[in-house]
């Protein structure tokens, strides 16, 4: 038994366990709106957005969180009026804000060379160097995007599935778009210290089509796709641990591994229910 608890011995393991498993179940909870909403993308781009968003913050000495926070709701914000006032399709409008915000980052990072020490960290996570504050900050942010999605479970729902008729029924979309950007970018936020840029969007995609693949009820796409980014991010805390590879690849590679292991099992029983349907009409 002391094997398994060994790790917590260590107080930087204690901190980046718990913001591991917080942070994935935060991706998952906000995963399930992104996937059926068919923005799997925005995650990908936004995550490069909030990068820009944090250099320009450590050049100007902002406050980081305030300052990326800010970057990345703008640009979401940016990117929904953009698709809502033109004829540029949402995959298009991400990619045109995000890389260019992403650009504008590795442009300062270059003029300024003091931030090149913190790159990799930023690009790809460092939970290992996650604090009591970081803690702190990704559990409010979990519990802040919980407690919204709980009060506007029916609006996100309705303009989730078909935003042009819940507008007629009265429900303010645009609004909601704003709420879900803003709670998209702290959610990013939140996440970039302990994946980084480049494997947000996995952890926001991966889980909830893995629940996807499990059951057709939303409800029960929500609580699979949290619990299964809150699972991998421990298991993905110990194994790295024993390992000793990168934390944030190791979780992404367990949500991989258990998609493809969801997919092979989904795929075998469609073909043996297909089987034995056949032979009852033979």
């Amino acid at each position: 038994m002391n094997i398994w608890l060994e790790p917590f011995q260590f107080e930087f393991f204690r901190n980046g366990t718990v913001a591991a498993v917080l942070v994935g179940a935060l991706c998952g909870l906000i995963g399930v709106y992104i996937v059926l909403r068919g923005m799997s993308y925005i995650g990908h781009g936004l995550s490069h957005a909030i990068f820009g968003g944090a250099v320009v913050s450590f050049v100007m000495q902002w406050n980081f969180y305030l300052g990326a926070g800010l970057w990345g709701f703008l640009a979401a914000l940016l990117i929904n009026q953009t698709v809502r006032r033109t004829k540029i399709s949402v995959d298009a409008a991400i990619g045109v804000i995000t890389t260019a915000s992403f650009a504008a980052g590795v442009a300062l990072i270059s003029r300024y060379q003091r931030f090149t020490r913190s790159f990799d960290a930023a690009l790809f996570g460092n939970v290992l160097g996650v604090t009591r504050q970081d803690v702190l900050v990704v559990a409010g942010v979990t519990l802040m995007v919980a407690g919204v999605i709980f009060f506007t479970y029916k609006q996100l729902l309705f303009t989730t599935f078909d935003a042009e008729v819940a507008q007629v029924y009265g429900v303010r979309v645009a609004w909601v778009d704003t709420l879900f950007a803003l709670i998209l970018a702290a959610a990013l936020i939140a996440s970039m210290q302990i994946l980084g840029v480049t494997l947000i969007a996995a952890a926001l995609v991966i889980p909830a089509i893995t629940a996807r693949l499990l059951t057709d009820s939303f409800n029960h796409m929500i609580l699979i796709s949290t619990l299964t980014g809150a699972f991998t991010g421990l298991a993905g805390m110990y194994l790295s641990f024993y390992v000793d590879v990168s934390s944030g690849a190791t979780i992404v590679l367990i949500q991989a591994a258990l998609f493809s292991l969801t997919l092979a099992l989904t795929s075998w029983r469609k073909r043996a229910a297909h089987r034995l349907l056949d032979t009852h009409i033979q």
